[in-house]
């Protein structure tokens, strides 16, 4: 009770964090702008003739003007209802590459 894994009331309220459940227009514009410059950076990459196995695989992912909108705010996520969750709810999602979902989905 009184020892250094006693409940306080920080510990003891339910939400820590308040995630909005989409994403604001500010958000998209951000996900759009930073999926542009990594297009940008890609290709800069393969003019400047070096050629590497992670080139290849990034040369493989679909553009950011070529992606619809599902797949530039959503990504797959075998627990939700409609097997999609927001892109703001991943883990580290501005540096992680989450441009592919598996088939059908």
């Amino acid at each position: 009770m009184f020892g250094a894994f006693r409940p306080t009331q920080p510990s003891m309220v339910g939400l820590l964090w308040k995630t909005p459940w989409k994403l604001s227009r500010t958000r998209k514009a951000n996900v759009r702008a930073r999926l542009k410059q990594v297009d940008s950076v890609i290709e800069a990459v393969k003019e400047s003739g070096v050629q590497c196995a992670a080139l290849t695989k990034a040369l493989e992912l679909p553009k950011e003007h070529e992606m619809p909108p599902r797949d530039k705010y959503t990504v797959f996520t075998r627990h939700a209802r409609g097997y999609r969750k927001g892109i703001h709810k991943v883990p580290k999602w501005t540096r992680l590459t989450l441009r592919t979902n598996p088939k059908g989905f």
